[in-house]
């Protein structure tokens, strides 16, 4: 089969290596789209990867299942969670594979055919098409909806959302389709653009603008908004949401990043200031996210360019530009 090497040096090729053959608890699907997501950039402009691939959201038909395997079956159409749980603990119990300290994670999903653990696996149905199911099981949809579920009951009106990348577009799209306010922040124009289509009722150049925090704050009557979402994944974007989120407000951290050194007394005691952090999402909130698709979100305006297999090295020098959103490998 063909699958996507990342040779590093924002170098790309497509190559023919064996089937993989799903083992016990796993099965092999014939993959139908995958969807590139910027946390493969690192990989991409740095080392590269000697085995496999950095894929981990698609969806395609189950063509094999190994040893103990009942669901799902042969045939099925499915979007895969790249986090497996061991199926034993109690946090696997309720869903939460994430949490779970056994977890595995499945990925080298750019390609004709991969293997997942089949507990990980959503059976799709009939009306769901194959790009909306790799949103709802994969990040696209997935990380905004769990980190959306953290804001709880409180009364928030106004979200400022700091990095426009895809996961930041499924907070635009999410979080104005809830009825609130969301005020984008980014870089490029491109992303800005996109934000206000999904529903972003500010967008804020970072760039031009030369004080992003004061844009915000300025946007929501000097107080700050209510929740700061950092989905750029760099210490001054974290820092900006400290000072762009209002007295007793909430940031949420999805964006992996190094270390980010602050005072405990001004950034967040003084302030009463809330940081929860955000990772992936909980295999039964596959549910809840595909019951607000069928309500009216608009999941599939997420996706803005698709390229063959063949086309990968296209479509990954197209989406490190930024001037992207989901953007899908199809089969």
């Amino acid at each position: 089969m063909r699958t996507v090497r990342l040779e590093g040096n924002s170098m790309v090729s497509v190559v023919e290596v064996p089937d993989p053959v799903a083992g016990t608890g796993e099965v092999l699907v014939r993959t139908a789209m995958s969807a590139l997501c910027g946390s493969e950039l690192k990989g991409y402009r740095g080392a590269g990867q000697e085995k496999g691939n950095s894929g981990h959201e698609a969806a395609g038909t189950v063509v094999a299942v190994g040893p103990g395997v009942e669901r799902p079956k042969v045939g099925e159409r499915v979007g895969v969670s790249a986090i497996a749980g061991c199926g034993r603990c109690a946090f696997c119990a309720r869903g939460q594979y994430t949490w779970c300290p056994e977890r595995k994670f499945y990925g080298s999903m750019h390609a004709e055919m991969f293997v997942a653990a089949a507990n990980a696996c959503h059976v799709l149905p009939a009306d769901v098409p194959w790009e909306v199911g790799v949103l709802l099981t994969g990040d696209g949809l997935g990380v905004p909806y769990h980190t959306s579920a953290k804001i709880g009951d409180r009364a928030a009106q106004s979200v400022a959302v700091f990095g426009m990348g895809p996961i930041g577009l499924g907070h635009a799209l999410l979080q104005s389709y809830l009825g609130r306010r969301v005020i984008a922040v980014d870089l490029v124009p491109y992303r800005l653009e996109l934000a206000r289509k999904l529903g972003a009722a500010e967008a804020v150049n970072a760039g031009t603008t030369g004080d992003a925090v004061a844009a915000v704050r300025a946007s929501t009557g000097g107080e700050g908004a209510d929740v700061c979402i950092e989905a750029a994944g760099r210490p001054e974007t974290f820092k900006h949401c400290l000072g762009a989120v209002r007295t007793g407000g909430l940031v949420l951290v999805n964006g992996e990043q190094p270390r980010v050194e602050l005072s405990p007394s001004e950034d967040l005691i003084r302030r009463d200031i809330t940081v929860t952090g955000a990772w992936f999402y909980h295999f039964s909130e596959f549910t809840s996210m595909l019951a607000l698709y069928r309500q009216g979100l608009r999941v599939g305006d997420l996706v803005t360019h698709s390229f063959p297999l063949s086309d990968a090295a296209a479509a990954y020098r197209e989406f490190a530009t930024g001037r992207t959103g989901k953007t899908l490998l199809v089969m």
